[in-house]
C-alpha cells in the first residue's frame, strides 16, 4: 500500500521549526496515547539535544486505564516521565503547565548562575499532525489563541503566544518523516488521522483496521477485542479478512456503498464509538500483559 503524506508545507515547517529549536529552552513533545510509538519522530532526540523535554500523550480518553498505566510504567522504565492528557477537554493538563514551568525555573537557574537576569522561558509545542498540539496550547493558554480542528494540516506556520510571563510557547505545523519504511506504522498514523485524509485510501485503511484488530486480539492474549465491531454493526469480524468484513458490512449497511461504509468505520474509531482501543503497546508489554479493552 502507498500512503503519500509529505507535502510540501510540513517540509518547510520542519526546516523552519530546526531553526527555531536552536532559540528554544524547552520542548513539549506531542504523541497520540494510542499510537506512542509511532508518533514518535525517529529524529526528535537529535533535533533537541540537551534541552529540557516534557512527553506528552495525548488522548488518553481514547485508551483505558490498564493500557495508561502499562504506558507509564514502560516509560518510566525507558527514563521517561509520560504525561497523559485530553486537551479537548483540558484532562491532564495542569501536570504538563507544571512540568513546563519547572523545566523553565531550571532554565533561568542556570542564567542566574552565569549572572544572567531571567527572562520568559521559549517552549515549543511538537509532534505529528493532529496529535492535538494547538489544543494542548488553548488549553494551557485558558483560552482559544490557535487554530484547532480534529484534522492534520490545521497548523500551517510557526506561532509565538505567551503563556504567562515565565513562558513563550511556540505552536508549530506537525512533523512527520520524509519517509516511513514500516508499513504498519504509515497504515495506524492514517487510521488515527495524524496524517491528512488526501494521503491515503479509506478502504484500504479500514481493511488493514479490521485486520489489526483480529492480529491484536491473537498477540496481546486478549488486549483487544474485535466483538466492538459486532457490537457497533451486530456483524462478527473473526470470520472474515478486513476486506471482506467491509464488503459484507457495505452490503449491510448502505447497499454495497464500500465507501461510504469505510468512512463510516473510521469516523466511529476515530470518535470512540468503538470503544477504547489502543493500536499498540510496549514491545515488552504486548507479550506479556492481559488488558481489557
Amino acid at each position: 500500500m502507498t500512503i503519500q503524506w509529505y507535502p510540501g508545507h510540513i517540509a518547510k515547517a520542519e526546516r523552519n521549526l530546526k531553526e527555531q529549536l536552536k532559540r528554544v529552552d524547552v520542548v513539549l513533545e506531542v504523541r497520540d496515547a494510542r499510537i506512542p510509538l509511532t508518533t514518535n519522530h525517529p529524529q526528535v532526540s537529535e533535533w533537541v539535544g540537551n534541552k529540557a523535554r516534557v512527553l506528552v500523550l495525548n488522548r488518553m480518553d481514547m485508551i483505558s486505564s490498564d493500557v495508561m498505566k502499562i504506558w507509564q510504567e514502560w516509560f518510566e522504565a525507558e527514563g521517561q516521565v509520560p504525561y497523559f492528557t485530553n486537551a479537548k477537554l483540558g484532562d491532564g493538563v495542569k501536570g504538563v503547565a507544571k512540568a513546563a514551568r519547572e523545566a523553565g525555573r531550571a532554565v533561568n537557574q542556570r542564567r542566574r548562575d552565569r549572572g544572567m537576569l531571567p527572562r520568559p522561558v521559549r517552549a515549543v509545542v511538537i509532534g505529528f499532525p493532529n496529535v492535538g498540539k494547538s489544543a494542548l496550547i488553548n488549553r494551557l493558554l485558558k483560552r482559544k489563541v490557535v487554530e484547532s480542528a480534529r484534522r492534520a494540516g490545521v497548523t500551517k506556520q510557526l506561532r509565538w503566544v505567551r503563556i504567562s510571563d515565565e513562558i513563550e510557547l511556540l505552536d508549530a505545523p506537525g512533523v512527520i518523516p520524509s519517509r516511513i519504511k514500516n508499513e504498519e506504522d504509515a497504515i495506524k498514523l492514517a487510521i488515527c488521522e495524524d496524517i491528512g485524509d488526501a494521503a491515503y485510501d479509506n478502504q484500504r485503511i479500514v481493511a488493514s483496521l479490521i485486520d489489526l484488530l483480529m492480529s491484536l486480539e491473537v498477540d496481546s492474549n486478549g488486549f483487544v477485542s474485535v466483538s466492538s465491531l459486532k457490537s457497533r454493526y451486530d456483524l462478527e469480524a473473526s470470520n472474515y479478512t478486513g476486506e471482506s468484513y467491509l464488503h459484507e458490512l457495505a452490503n449491510l449497511l448502505y447497499q454495497g456503498d464500500i465507501e461510504r461504509t469505510a468512512r463510516r468505520i473510521l469516523d466511529d474509531f476515530r470518535k470512540g464509538l468503538l470503544g477504547q482501543i489502543p493500536l499498540e503497546l510496549p514491545p515488552r508489554a504486548s507479550q506479556k500483559s492481559k488488558v481489557k479493552s
